[in-house]
């Protein structure tokens, strides 16, 4: 693969409904996408960064920068890829600044599945044709709000739903929706909200026949997540603690974690997230997709990434319409008997609907490699 071009987008999409967790409140998501051009094909790329500096320090205008400023003079110097897993040792100078590095190795590998004419999933060795699908609630103004909001994700057929949880609003709104639905797959995700002194309310919520705890504690522990295991039933899983392959490891070798959530944009990128995958099926560690609120274009890219076979549980993977009334990419994703099917069309299988990005975007550029 022999780069061409760089183009970047800032594209702004109303969600649906309000996404609220311990960070605060969503409105809209703000996304910047990377397309890159290599052969003639054009590849295309999501940055899951938000806004702000809330779920990790990297935000849109961080990505914005480091891409333009730093990562762009490197893919000029280095034009040439057999691979996208070669991308990591080309941006190694580069400390840190996992999701947009992410984004830019996420449009590489929808090229070179393109240039191969397969589906991603097939390269990636997945295993399957659909994944099963889960959604994320967020904190609800109050308990009947949040028992109507579930029931109707339950009718629309998602088998899996993870609360939001933070002080304050926990053991009553997860009692709440275990009693009204008992045989639920439930989970809770706390976004890193409490401390260890908080350790009587998270023993509590043992009693609800949790699937998972979601990160409960501070995003850099794993010392205090491993102690706090120790203490309860309800299996740890880290999210925002876990940046890659190698903190993968020493969480599960000291106990801080019997669950990891994957999302690639996170770790920085499939490379790494395939790293974790390895080594979750040597140590047998359940994984999932974790999600981001993202566009088609990252969307896609999880479902593919979720075919793995070490992917076991469900994924915060929803259908478009969950989020969005208007997506940049087609087809929409829409949930078909509890899963998501895998696009099976080139690259990502998705495509850019260029009417719609053009009229959420609010910034562009390209450059020549």
């Amino acid at each position: 693969m022999r780069l061409e071009r760089l183009s970047l987008f800032l594209v702004e999409l109303p969600l649906v409904s309000p996404f609220a967790t311990s960070f605060g409140e969503e409105r809209t998501k703000q996304a910047l996408l990377v397309a890159l051009t290599a052969d003639g094909v054009m590849g295309w790329g999501e940055c899951v960064a938000g806004s702000g500096p809330w779920y990790s320090w990297e935000t849109v205008e961080t990505a914005r920068y480091v891409i333009s400023e730093h990562i762009r003079p490197l893919l000029s110097g280095h034009k040439a890829f057999e691979h996208p897993c070669d991308l990591g040792r080309v941006l190694a100078p580069i400390r840190g600044h996992a999701m947009a590095k992410a984004a830019v190795e996420a449009a590489l590998w929808d090229i070179y599945a393109r240039l191969q004419r397969k589906p991603l999933y097939q390269l990636l060795g997945g295993v399957r044709e659909a994944v099963p699908a889960g959604v994320s609630v967020g904190i609800q103004p109050d308990i009947p709000t949040l028992l109507a909001t579930v029931e109707s994700f339950l009718s629309e057929g998602y088998p899996r739903v993870k609360l939001k949880i933070k002080p304050g609003w926990d053991v009553e709104p997860v009692r709440a929706v275990r009693e009204r639905f008992p045989d639920l797959l439930l989970s809770v995700d706390a976004n890193g909200a409490y401390t260890l002194e908080d350790r009587s309310t998270l023993r509590e919520l043992d009693r609800y026949g949790l699937l998972m705890l979601e990160q409960p504690l501070h995003f850099e522990d794993l010392l205090e997540h491993a102690e706090l295991g120790r203490e309860l039933s309800t299996p740890i899983c880290l999210d925002e603690s876990i940046t890659s392959a190698r903190r993968a490891r020493e969480a599960l070798e000291l106990g801080a974690c019997r669950i990891i959530n994957v999302k690639q944009g996170r770790v920085g990128g499939v490379s790494e997230a395939l790293a974790i995958h390895a080594l979750a099926l040597e140590r047998k560690i359940p994984l999932w997709c974790g999600g981001m609120l993202e566009t088609g274009i990252g969307r896609a890219l999880n479902v593919h990434l979720a075919t793995l076979p070490g992917f076991t549980l469900p994924h915060d993977i929803s259908a478009t319409k969950r989020y969005f009334r208007e997506d940049i990419a087609d087809p929409p994703f829409e949930l078909k008997d509890g899963h998501i099917p895998v696009p099976q069309r080139p690259g990502l299988g998705v495509e850019i609907n260029w009417d719609r990005l053009l009229r959420s975007c609010t910034w562009s550029r390209t450059w020549k490699l």
